[in-house]
């Protein structure tokens, strides 16, 4: 049974509404500055308090809830089984289309969930860092089909996930940079016992078994979140995006996509749109949205980028 985009499957979700979502929160409540907003906001994609305190906040009480499970039961297994090993990180996954803004989702939950009773470390990371770097895409003749699941270094992703659930003290992870559309040669980031790991990707739900591989990286996630919007929305987020960096951070001449740079609006369209139809459509509908109903948890997007659903798998 295969499920389109525009199917009523709710087969076991809770649906809430955004305003009985926001009171479902008791207890969690922190004060944001302007500060706070400009750094966890991205382009093109508007953030408000109200979008903090009507999801976020009740979002974090609800994952603290299944925190304290996971800890509750780490401490009783030890006690069965007579060990004292440490405690290890929490692991979310957040999964969902280009441009859908899972990103800020992750940054936000980081933020937010930092700031829960005895402020947790909550590391971010987003699969990009584990892309082949472009010469490798390029010689295996693949550098167009960046994003979708040939195009990422699995084995290495799956080795940090394995080293984060044994207790492994540290982990460096390769830096993926947005502005030369590249591995960073030079440059990882480390990864030193989280409390909670936050793993960000359009991939990140994905099963695509092969000889070598029968597992999966959600295989490591104690929870995860699919954030969704209607494929129409998603397109027009996307386009009005690529534009917006044709006209910013396209004219760095160090930019990959500095060639893009002298384009018109109606030639930027046309590019933005010929790349969501060859490259991240299919992604989408190949890899992506298959996905959604393996989260634990759906964000429902309206047209104005703000959660109008939350839909929670029932327990």
């Amino acid at each position: 049974m295969s499920l389109s985009e525009n199917s009523e499957f709710n087969g076991p979700f809770q649906e809430f509404e955004r305003e009985h979502w926001k009171g479902l929160n008791g207890d969690f409540s922190y004060r944001f500055t302007a500060g706070d907003l400009e750094y966890l906001s991205a382009l093109n994609e508007p953030l408000n308090i109200s979008e903090i305190e009507d999801i976020y906040f009740p979002l974090a009480h609800y994952l603290s809830i299944l925190i304290q499970q996971h800890r509750e039961a780490h401490s009783t297994v030890n006690r069965f089984l007579n060990q004292d090993t440490a405690h290890l990180p929490f692991i979310l996954g957040i999964a969902g289309s280009v441009a859908v803004g899972k990103s800020t989702t992750a940054r936000v939950l980081q933020k937010v969930l930092s700031m829960l009773p005895g402020k947790p470390k909550v590391d971010l990371v987003t699969t990009d860092g584990f892309l082949y770097p472009n010469d490798t895409l390029i010689n295996r003749g693949i550098l167009n089909r960046k994003g979708f699941p040939e195009s990422y270094d699995a084995k290495l992703l799956l080795q940090f996930l394995a080293a984060m659930k044994t207790g492994v003290c540290e982990f460096q992870i390769p830096v993926y940079s947005h502005l030369e559309y590249d591995i960073l040669k030079n440059e990882v980031q480390t990864i030193a016992q989280p409390d909670i790991l936050i793993v960000e990707g359009i991939n990140v739900l994905q099963v695509s078994p092969t000889k070598e591989n029968t597992v999966f990286v959600s295989d490591y996630f104690d929870y995860s979140i699919y954030v969704d919007a209607a494929e129409k929305d998603i397109i027009d987020w996307y386009i009005k995006r690529f534009e917006s960096l044709r006209a910013t951070s396209f004219q760095n001449k160090s930019s990959y996509f500095h060639r893009y740079a002298d384009m018109s609006q109606p030639e930027s369209n046309r590019m933005a749109t010929t790349i969501w139809n060859e490259i991240n459509g299919p992604n989408l509908h190949q890899n992506i949205l298959p996905t959604r109903y393996r989260a634990g948890l759906i964000l429902q997007k309206g047209s104005n980028h703000f959660i109008e659903k939350v839909k929670v798998r029932k327990v």
